[in-house]
């Protein structure tokens, strides 16, 4: 039984995953520790400013251990990692971790939540444009469905991010134009999020959809007279989902690199505009913590990924694993 365990193709899928996710996690963390040892200069004394004495320049890089030689902060900071500790803010003070835990939340609510919006509209959208362009018909709707999508794909989620706060905030007055309050606050931030990914995904499944309602089971589940949405809902968009879920994992990795900019237009207090801040102020230990934040969250949906198409497919994942 326990070689049986061993030969298992699981067992095998999981290993190799869980290395290349361990290998990838030691590579993030030890670039955001080289990351603020390649500034030119001291950032201490950037951060400090140019006035500062010498004895507290001294005294803070001594507090920050960057006085010690380059092995050593190495593995002092693999320590605190390994016990949660993000350093000291070097001008507040406070924990770095302190900090994340604070605005953390604000960016995975607003990620997960356009992620959401935009995976129910791109699979229905998706979805029925396949059925009005079966065959090659329709040749107007799906010129205009293409344009549409393209445009939306091609602006720049900061620019939409711009337009929205003018048309609904301050022109109509529909929604709150900054800040992070009620759910009204969350509707122009995860529309300028969602719009681009929802117009990528929604081309995606409609050429997925294409390619598989021309494969010989649909025809078979036709010829049985199946109703049209039986056809499609249970038979056509299951296959049709395993690009589309591809792809939404490196949708929701974009997702949260894109709330940096989305974050700073409507002020919204997550991780984004704090690194926003914290590079304009020199807080490098910030600025370091919320690259590995941020490069952790990155790995985590990339595995999570490759687990649930392992799970929907598992013979051609875990093959090609």
């Amino acid at each position: 039984m326990l070689s049986g365990v061993l030969r298992s193709p699981w067992l095998s899928f999981a290993v190799r995953r869980l290395g290349r996710f361990a290998v990838s996690l030691w590579v993030v963390v030890t670039a955001a520790f080289v990351m603020i040892h390649l500034i030119p200069g001291d950032p201490v004394r950037s951060a400090l400013g140019m006035t500062a004495p010498v004895a507290a320049v001294n005294a803070r890089r001594h507090a920050l251990g960057l006085d010690d030689g380059l092995l050593t902060q190495y593995w002092h900071y693999l320590r605190s990692l390994a016990a949660g500790d993000f350093g000291t803010s070097m001008l507040s003070d406070l924990p770095v971790s302190r900090q994340i835990a604070d605005r953390l939340p604000a960016t995975a609510q607003l990620a997960l939540a356009a992620f959401a919006v935009a995976m129910v509209i791109a699979v229905p959208v998706g979805v029925a444009m396949a059925a009005l362009t079966r065959g090659g018909r329709r040749k107007g709707a799906e010129l205009a469905f293409t344009s549409t999508s393209v445009l939306l794909a091609a602006i720049p989620e900061f620019l939409l991010a711009v337009g929205l706060v003018y048309v609904f905030s301050v022109h109509l007055g529909w929604f709150p134009v900054a800040g992070r309050g009620a759910m009204s606050s969350y509707v122009l931030p995860v529309l300028a999020l969602a719009a681009q990914p929802a117009a990528v995904l929604a081309r995606i499944v409609r050429v997925e959809m294409l390619a598989v309602l021309g494969q010989d089971f649909v025809r078979t589940a036709r010829a049985k007279r199946l109703r049209a949405p039986r056809v499609y809902v249970r038979h056509a968009l299951p296959n049709a989902l395993t690009a589309t879920l591809t792809m939404g994992g490196l949708v929701l990795t974009g997702l949260v690199a894109g709330t940096v900019l989305v974050e700073n237009v409507f002020a919204w207090p997550g991780l984004g505009s704090t690194i926003v801040q914290s590079i304009q102020s020199k807080d490098y230990p910030v600025v370091q913590a919320v690259v590995l934040v941020y490069g952790i969250g990155v790995l985590t949906v990339n595995l999570l990924v490759d687990v649930v198409l392992a799970v929907l497919d598992p013979r051609s994942t875990i093959r090609g694993a």
